[in-house]
């Protein structure tokens, strides 16, 4: 390949398939060009399982190229079905605009602002399709689509085999995506649509439409979907998503979900989700022989990116000071306790349930069966264990372990 863009994206591992490679490398290694993705906003923040796509994004920045981020204030309003069981909950509009301003806080902190040339351009939607007349919809959009070939989508495919219901409002899904492409071909000159590789019929569907209109070639990218070696699907884990966001989640609680990544992804994962070269990601990994010290270089990096290097660094020695030092560690993740509510005591498995710290009592009550629940690094051995101000042994200052990995502050106000 002659484009720079398309060359690291491909060594990276960030490339599946493509609707013509060799005719977007040449328009690529000419000139800059606009590419997009889109995100459906069904909550606050994404999570890390779009987090490859937004590095695809920052990517055609480095390279000279202009991304435009989509985010789906009308086709959150539908839901996609692609790769889902059932019909997602339907979301008020409100709720949806709060969530796009939340979510573009996170591309705000990993693409780059500096370069009016390549900045990326925020565009919603619900702008177009909130004002589309039904009739005309289908005479002039609609007439391009043939049930036959929708059918044959995966998408539809795999609900209808599994014989899972898909309502005709998540069958239109497909032909709005596509109509978005259209759209954005028509205002931006936007010929590259870029996703996960589940949504090649969908980005096929603007392919087409665009060819069909307005007699133009479009191009259309994807990217593999993850899965991790565990056989878990990125970005989720037992105690729940590993959200973008800060407030959703502490950059200490990112830190270390990088630094618990399986031994078989830290290789794979230093491409995907850090700025180090491929080249000399493969130099270190030949020097380095001890996997632990390339996952905190993977979970510093990552974090890096995300947070800015100031947090990166904090939560690096926030894990050092405890784990190897066993002492408090300043940047673990915080609770707070008013004096009055710890006046009278808090039963323990309540306290860890209701904080989020175990999914259930069940688990809590678990947990220090198994020995795997400290206070101020001493064993927690009875389940009706009532938290007091004295466990603060005259301070303000409490730490929570679960397990090795897994610590807390509570801290009294």
């Amino acid at each position: 390949m002659k484009s720079k863009f398309l060359q690291e994206l491909s060594s990276r591992g960030y490339l599946n398939q493509c609707t013509d490679l060799d005719k977007l490398d040449d328009i690529c290694s000419r000139k800059p060009i606009l590419g997009y993705i889109g995100f459906d906003c069904t909550a606050k923040s994404l999570h890390v399982g779009s987090l490859l796509q937004i590095m695809i994004l920052r990517l055609m920045q480095k390279h000279g190229h202009r991304p435009i981020v989509l985010l789906g204030g009308g086709t959150t309003l539908i839901g996609d079905p692609s790769g889902k069981d059932t019909t997602r909950k339907i979301l008020k509009s409100k709720e949806i605009q709060k969530n796009i301003k939340s979510i573009k806080k996170t591309f705000v902190k990993i693409l780059s602002n500096s370069s009016t040339k390549t900045k990326p351009i925020f565009v919603d939607n619900s702008k177009w399709l909130t004002k589309l007349n039904y009739i005309k919809f289908l005479r002039e959009i609609g007439s391009h689509f043939t049930i036959n070939k929708m059918l044959t989508f995966e998408s539809v495919k795999s609900r209808l085999e599994r014989e899972q219901s898909l309502s005709y409002m998540e069958f239109n899904y497909m032909i709005l995506q596509a109509y978005d492409f259209y759209q954005l071909y028509l205002k931006n000159k936007c010929i590259l649509q870029i996703g996960g590789s589940d949504q090649w019929g969908n980005i096929l569907n603007g392919v087409d439409l665009i060819r069909r209109i307005l007699k133009q070639d479009s191009f259309g990218l994807t990217s593999p979907l993850i899965t991790l070696a565990s056989g878990l699907k990125m970005g989720k884990t037992e105690k729940g998503a590993i959200w973008l966001n800060k407030d959703l989640l502490s950059p200490y609680d990112y830190w270390q979900f990088w630094r618990n990544t399986d031994d078989r992804d830290v290789r794979r994962f230093l491409n995907f989700f850090t700025d180090l070269k491929t080249i000399d990601i493969e130099k270190i990994f030949h020097k380095e022989k001890n996997i632990n010290n390339l996952k905190i270089l993977l979970a510093d990096e990552a974090t890096k990116i995300l947070h800015g290097k100031t947090e990166s660094k904090k939560a690096s020695n926030t894990a050092k000071e405890t784990f190897v030092t066993g002492g408090l560690g300043g940047g673990l993740p915080e609770i707070r306790l008013s004096s009055n509510e710890i006046a009278n005591g808090i039963e323990l498995i309540d306290f860890l349930s209701k904080n989020s710290i175990m999914s259930s009592k069940s688990e809590a009550r678990r947990a220090i069966a198994n020995k795997g629940l400290k206070i101020n690094g001493e064993l927690v051995l009875d389940e009706k264990r009532i938290l007091q101000i004295k466990d603060f042994d005259g301070g303000n200052i409490l730490k929570l372990s679960f397990g090795k990995k897994k610590h807390y502050l509570l801290k009294l106000i």
